[in-house]
């Protein structure tokens, strides 16, 4: 927080627009425009309500396929399944650890019916996203861009929440710029936008009464929260610059480490370095186990897992997250398509498990699968000191000794 954002609340309490309504949603909006380079933008209560207006708009129905990121929070995906929609999952790739295109491309093979498919951009750094872009294009498909993670990074010159029909960014407690809660639809079709703002009010009718004539959902994001969203877009920036420090300062640190820091194209995108990451290399993994809720694994010397190293840095305080579980490994979704580069996921994830199959290119099929179980998210708030960095650098780097 930085100060503006009080002042902005207290605003809204001293003129009592406590509620849906009021300036500070209409400049939050506006702000939003301005910063992402869309038309029009629908201030809503969460990221999550965004993407459900989204894939409502998209037009989804009970039974409908519907093409989605495996590895992302299941934000992403409960949308499609609040409309009746069915996920199938699409692999992820190692250079950018989103959606993979190939894999894509193998998915429209297998299900050529699908016409919405929903990207989502992991922890702040853009997909491939002219590669996915003219493959949904080719085949007719609406791309629903979850850019919740994203806002603030640029792919080829534009902004994340550009390259959807219906994008959306969220505001929670732990984005690049928050608002406590709340989240936007943006996109560039009035007609798309009014919609949801009809939906999001309980899509009330232009009557003197309160008329209803379809579903409707209580959305809105309410004044208050606008203030803190208002008072936090001109940070923006400066909230990146210093999330890429601390990228920067993991990468130098841990040069001499058997690992890698979460990749990015660095020639087509620039990130907004929201969560830094690490991969440990195949070789520098002592053996880890991991259930639905727990996890084992026994030590090595010159070796360590994302469970040893997360253990560790909590004996100080300092918190890491392992890498989102792949959403085709998580229990709710067990039971969908998965697919990878090379056609029928569920096959080789069964076979991964077993044995760790390899495609033709001698990279592990279940990608996704992999950076899990490899991978950990890093402390990144940026209120963390360099010394506090520091100190969680030689906690890391003492997990190898």
């Amino acid at each position: 927080m930085h100060g503006p954002e009080m002042e902005y609340m207290k605003a809204a309490f001293d003129t009592n627009w406590m509620s849906t309504v009021g300036e500070n949603i209409n400049e939050a909006e506006k702000m939003a425009c301005r910063k992402v380079g869309c038309a029009y933008a629908v201030a809503l209560s969460a990221g999550t309500a965004a993407l459900h207006m989204a894939v409502k708009l998209a037009g989804v129905r009970p039974g409908d396929k519907v093409f989605c990121s495996d590895m992302t929070f299941d934000a992403t995906v409960n949308p499609v399944v609040y409309e009746g929609g069915v996920p199938v999952f699409i692999d992820t790739e190692y250079d950018t650890w989103n959606m993979d295109p190939a894999a894509l491309e193998k998915a429209f093979e297998i299900y050529p019916d699908v016409k919405v498919v929903v990207i989502a951009h992991l922890y702040g750094t853009p997909g491939k996203i002219d590669e996915l872009k003219a493959i949904c294009d080719r085949h007719g498909a609406v791309v629903i861009e979850d850019a919740a993670e994203s806002l603030g990074a640029v792919y080829r010159g534009k902004q994340t929440g550009t390259f959807g029909k219906y994008n959306c960014i969220s505001f929670n407690g732990n984005k690049i710029i928050t608002g406590s809660s709340g989240g936007m639809l943006l996109t560039d079709e009035k007609g798309a936008a009014d919609k949801v703002r009809k939906w999001s009010t309980q899509s009330r009718e232009n009557a003197p009464w309160y008329q209803h004539e379809e579903l409707g959902y209580n959305y809105r994001m309410s004044n208050v929260i606008a203030g803190v969203v208002r008072g936090q877009f001109p940070y923006l920036e400066e909230h990146i610059a210093q999330k890429k420090a601390i990228y920067e300062r993991y990468k130098e640190g841990f040069k001499d480490l058997p690992v890698k820091m979460n990749p990015y194209d660095g020639e087509s995108s620039e990130p907004n370095f929201w969560l830094s990451c690490m991969l440990i290399k195949p070789e520098a993994m002592c053996r880890q186990v991991r259930g639905e809720q727990e996890a084992l694994y026994i030590t090595e010397p010159g070796k360590s897992c994302p469970t040893e190293i997360l253990e560790t840095l909590a004996k100080y305080n300092a918190e890491g997250r392992p890498i989102w579980k792949p959403m085709h490994m998580q229990p709710i979704y067990r039971m969908n398509g998965f697919v990878t580069r090379e056609g029928n996921g569920r096959a080789v994830t069964n076979a991964y498990i077993e044995g760790g199959a390899e495609g033709k290119d001698g990279k592990p099929l279940d990608v996704g699968m992999d950076i899990f179980q490899r991978g950990l998210c890093l402390p990144s708030d940026n209120k963390m000191t360099a010394e506090k960095q520091e100190k969680v650098i030689e906690i890391v780097k003492g997990c190898f000794r």
